[in-house]
């Protein structure tokens, strides 16, 4: 969103915490002021306590930041620290536009829609319609578009079958032990693997065979997801990038994720008949295998499920939603 606004002409400028935007931020060549700022804590009165004042803290020096920058209009991409800045554009008068990565509005979102001019959505959400609510998608990197040189990219020949497999950004544990396990031989016809297991867990993980490529992280993930003929995977906002590259998935929602929406993310996907759902209750190394099976085994079933999650890409999305930011400065 962030390229889309600067090719129109905007400055951008971010506010973040100090996770993972304080190396991606600066390095896509973005200034990153940084406010602290924590969850609150639903199981221990201390650290919702300290939360709670820190938050206040927070506000605080949001409203300096907006003061100092000035800016024409804020950009809230749900979370703690865009609640902090929102608020400030609130009491700041400036015009805000709110973005909802998953299938439900967050506490976040929740709480400053009323004052927002537009909410963007990636997806439909009941009770969230009207004028101001509107579904764009989620915006993801362009796609790679070399499927030839995708593969060479991690040594595949042209007639390899490959599979991804890849978590959250930490990565995924139940998803990562059964891969390895259900993946375990190449199995006929042979297959290749690409599989992302995040830092946390690589270490007791150990790759099965020449075949399995077993690494930490993938950073040409859009070249990843090309070379790939099936990706099994959680189901956050990343089966936007599933859907951008035209990839049939069997996705294992996390269990434990804020309202379940990585399950109504994975059976969005599974209604346009673009995946398979595993539960991660029901996921073990046998069911996991069967299922891979099944799928390659099936090549016109694989294309079809392709051919659907292609559909449900929103190439144009990051364009959508800078239109909206840049239409509540004009107003």
């Amino acid at each position: 969103m962030a390229d889309a606004l600067r090719a129109d002409g905007a400055e951008v400028v971010f506010v973040g915490g100090q996770r993972a935007e304080a190396e991606l931020v600066p390095a896509a060549g973005y200034e990153l002021r940084t406010i602290r700022v924590e969850g609150l804590s639903r199981t221990n009165p201390l650290k919702a306590v300290r939360a709670a004042l820190r938050a206040g803290g927070a506000v605080a020096a949001s409203v300096r930041l907006l003061r100092e920058l000035a800016p024409d209009a804020v950009m809230g991409g749900g979370g703690y620290v865009a609640g902090t800045v929102g608020l400030a554009a609130v009491l700041r008068r400036r015009p805000l536009v709110l973005t909802e990565a998953d299938s439900h509005l967050g506490i976040s979102n929740r709480a400053l829609a009323p004052f927002a001019r537009r909410v963007c959505l990636a997806f439909p959400i009941a009770g969230r319609e009207g004028e101001k609510y509107r579904v764009t998608g989620r915006p993801v990197p362009p796609p790679s578009t070399d499927r030839a040189a995708a593969r060479a990219r991690f040594g595949l020949r042209e007639d390899d079958t490959v599979v991804l497999v890849f978590g959250g950004s930490l990565g995924a544990r139940s998803i990562n032990t059964a891969a390895v396990a259900a993946l375990a031989e190449a199995g006929q016809p042979a297959i290749r693997v690409l599989h992302a297991a995040g830092e946390r867990d690589l270490a007791t993980l150990a790759s099965p065979g020449a075949h399995y490529d077993l690494r930490a992280y993938i950073r040409e993930f859009g070249d990843a997801l090309l070379a790939s003929d099936l990706v099994v995977a959680r189901s956050g906002g990343s089966v936007f990038e599933v859907a951008a590259h035209g990839r049939p998935a069997i996705l294992i929602p996390y269990p434990h994720a804020a309202a379940d929406h990585q399950t109504a993310n994975a059976r969005w996907m599974e209604r346009a008949g673009a995946a398979v759902v595993l539960p991660d209750a029901e996921l073990t190394a046998e069911r996991l295998a069967r299922e891979v099976a099944a799928l390659l085994g099936d090549r016109p079933r694989l294309a079809a499920m392709a051919a659907a999650s292609a559909t449900l890409a929103r190439p144009q999305a990051a364009r959508e939603i800078a239109a909206e930011l840049l239409a509540a400065v004009a107003d």
